[in-house]
């Protein structure tokens, strides 16, 4: 199979249409096998990986990217063949300071992931989450500040209204910035909220979309078969989500049976399809996880097969305003 590329919204920075999260990195994946995935991913024509400062979850390591910091620092061009992703936003020390959006939080944690990736530079810098107690005019500067110096390429958001992502967007083009290049949103056939503001946000102003969770935390993964190690399906928050969504679930699973396609690749096909989509986020635990997910990159989803994934899962009526005024 041939890795499918695309630019990353308006920009002329070229990513795998999958996109390796590696949120699962030092929680549920140990390093090695880290290792293992990041160089297979590789290997799959995988040149996008995504992560964030505080990723591992505990208070100031950032173990997320420090173990992709040590898998650059093997050497054989693994930094250079990388798009690498990371984010700001989330506590990250005691200090109020320490989080967030203010130029001196962005100065600081834009140079402590850089030593934990063991990087001189940041492909893509993104915000999280929306602040909305600090202004763009202080945030744009200080990514100007950082641009110059060389130590990020693109600013990215992650959890943006249609409204931040127009705001954010403004400020930058009155400073003559080039501003947002993606927007990372919680995006699949059961979550489709952002069919009505950000992808239409996205597409007037160039975006690219990266959708995250595109199986819905396991969801459209399908129930786990027997003696199968369902991971995030096992859970039981998501063996709650499986109860509460039994009808949908039941419709999809028959529907991909008759298509003789696992259903987490017609999930991520369907993400895949929508052309506001640059790439979607994987998130695998283990090697045979991702070569799983390429299937996904190869299936063509008919008119008639849309049109019955839009009955079991029903979007908000389409783009705004049309969706809901006229």
């Amino acid at each position: 199979m041939t890795m499918i590329y695309k630019h990353l919204g308006r920009s002329g920075l070229e990513v795998s249409r999958l996109c390796l999260g590696t949120m699962n990195f030092g929680v549920q994946t140990d390093e090695q096998t880290s290792f293992r995935i990041m160089d297979r991913a590789l290997e799959l024509g995988i040149n996008f990986f995504d992560t964030a400062n505080v990723y591992g979850w505990q208070l100031s390591e950032g173990i997320t990217e420090k173990i992709i910091g040590r898998w650059f620092a093997q050497g054989g061009g693994r930094r250079e063949k990388v798009v690498i992703a990371t984010k700001l936003y989330g506590k990250m020390g005691e200090s109020p300071n320490e989080q967030k959006y203010s130029a001196l939080a962005i100065r600081a944690q834009c140079d402590a992931s850089l030593k934990r990736l063991q990087t001189d530079h940041l492909d893509l810098y993104q915000f999280h989450h929306i602040w909305r107690d600090v202004t763009w005019d202080e945030v744009w500067q200080a990514m100007e500040i950082l641009a110059a110096q060389g130590k990020i390429i693109y600013n990215g958001s992650s959890n943006f209204a249609g409204w931040h992502i127009a705001q954010a967007s403004e400020a930058a083009t009155r400073r003559n910035y080039l501003g947002l290049i993606s927007e990372q949103s919680l995006y699949n056939l059961n979550a489709r909220t952002v069919e009505l503001e950000v992808l239409p946000a996205c597409k007037a102003y160039g975006i690219g979309v990266i959708p995250w969770s595109p199986l819905a935390a396991g969801l459209l993964a399908g129930r786990p078969k027997s003696g199968e190690a369902g991971g995030r399906r096992d859970t039981p928050r998501t063996k709650e989500m499986f109860e509460k969504n039994k009808q949908k679930v039941d419709a999809f699973e028959a529907l991909c049976k008759s298509l003789g396609e696992e259903p987490a690749n017609i999930a991520m096909a369907w993400v895949l399809k929508n052309d506001a989509v640059t790439a979607t986020i994987v998130g695998p635990r283990t090697v045979q996880q991702l070569e799983s997910i390429l299937r996904a990159l190869e299936i063509t989803l008919s008119n008639e097969t849309l049109s019955a994934l839009d009955k079991i899962f029903p979007g908000p009526g389409g783009a705004a305003p049309e969706a809901y005024a006229w």
